[in-house]
């Protein structure tokens, strides 16, 4: 059980959090025998983390303790352990293949464990640490694109595998932060594999789409198709640059032109008004200034579609641009932004959808928006682990094995 329940509820307590570079997220779903209820959110400004990366523990850890807090309160439960959200510049992938001979010549699952294992034999450098051994396929003799090879007949097993890796001192320090608030860790999960489970559908898995999820700090991409995920990649761009670009070039407080990026900005200046006139906040107890809405546009859009390029020009190095038949889905926080479904649409020329949180019940009215995908996808993602009846791993597992591998790193270096 992940927390302790009261008022009598008989389910699984699942608790999503979401540390992002501009909000914390706590997000509590409650598993049943029909599905997963969201029964309470929690959110908190975060100023601890740049680009995705922990700066600041004790920012962090205050950040976090507050959404808990308020997760809590509304759930009406006592939190005790989370599924963790984790992004930043320092996450790299790779797809991998790992080769068994078959015992008993019929497939069994300790021949797909094996498999799965040999896949993981690439070169890892000590300060690095593996996130995700994710399944794509598998081949039996020379049968391809098989998803579940147990019980098939053959004498020769092959695992295509997706390998995440992440900074172990990045690591160390998420976990650091949620355990000194007195929590426990199910599982450290990649953003975008989480907001996948709550924003992309099965058809999109398998016709081939890429979900972007752009945040304040960073813009996470993740690519699928054929049913399991082909790419991934976090670009240390989002939000918050377009934001700063406001506050300069309109000369307002950066919190300011959060508010008027949130409020007025497009980042498609075709859609906007020629006559649209709105207030500018000035600096330094200066009177407010009027500013056409064609001139926020004209600051916006460059930027944007200048975000959107770096994710493009990723998915081309990829070589996965031409499989994407359902074409691209947007969330995160950044997603919200008027108009930047037009761009995406002008920059990838593919169809391109809004994506929001689905798949649960309960508070849907709640967390049904984009900014939430993450934190409700983590729930989902430990709902099909419990399902599985399996457990991710313990905090003190990563932070020993984080901490053991960086002291042979430093060891070894020096």
């Amino acid at each position: 059980m992940k927390g302790r329940l009261k008022k009598g509820r008989k389910g699984h307590v699942i608790v999503g959090l979401d540390i992002g570079t501009t909000k914390t997220c706590a997000i509590v779903g409650e598993a049943t025998d029909t599905g997963i209820d969201i029964i309470g959110i929690g959110s908190h400004p975060s100023e601890g983390l740049r680009k995705g990366v922990v700066v600041n523990i004790d920012t962090t850890v205050d950040a976090i303790k507050k959404a808990v807090d308020e997760a809590e309160h509304m759930s009406a439960c006592e939190i005790s352990s989370v599924y963790v959200g984790i992004a930043g510049g320092h996450i790299k992938s790779q797809n991998s293949l790992g080769i068994v001979a078959v015992k008993g010549r019929e497939v069994n699952a300790e021949d797909v464990k094996r498999a799965i294992e040999a896949s993981k034999a690439i070169a890892i450098p000590l300060d690095r640490e593996i996130l995700h051994t994710l399944p794509q396929n598998f081949i039996v003799d020379d049968q391809d694109g098989i998803r579940d090879p147990i019980g098939m007949s053959g004498v020769r097993l092959e695992a295509k595998v997706h390998i995440v890796t992440g900074s172990v001192t990045s690591i160390q320090n998420i976990a650091k932060s949620v355990n000194r608030v007195g929590l426990d860790i199910d599982d450290i999960v990649l953003e975008q594999i989480a907001s996948s489970e709550s924003v992309l559908s099965n058809d999109e898995k398998d016709l081939g789409v890429v979900l972007l999820d752009i945040g304040g700090g960073t813009t996470n991409i993740a690519v699928f198709s054929d049913g399991s995920i082909k790419h991934s990649a976090v670009l240390p761009v989002g939000g918050n640059y377009i934001s700063s670009d406001i506050a300069t070039g309109l000369r307002t407080p950066l919190i300011e032109a959060e508010k008027i990026k949130i409020r007025y900005g497009c980042a498609y200046t075709p859609m906007i008004p020629k006559d649209e006139i709105i207030e500018i906040p000035s600096v330094g107890g200066r009177e407010p200034r009027e500013v056409s809405r064609q001139v926020l546009g004209r600051i916006i859009e460059p930027r944007t579609e200048e975000i959107l390029n770096m994710a493009y020009r990723e998915i081309i190095k990829s070589g996965y641009e031409d499989i994407l038949a359902a074409g691209v889905v947007l969330t995160g926080g950044t997603s919200l932004l008027e108009g930047i479904t037009e761009m995406t649409e002008h920059v990838f020329n593919m169809p391109v959808r809004r994506g929001c949180p689905a798949g649960v019940g309960g508070l849907t009215d709640v967390v049904n928006s984009p900014m939430y995908s993450t934190g409700v996808g983590l729930i989902i993602y430990g709902g099909k682990t419990l399902s599985r009846g399996t457990t991710g791993r313990a905090a003190g597992n990563i932070f020993e094995k984080s901490t053991y591998k960086l002291k042979k790193w430093l060891l070894d270096f020096f």
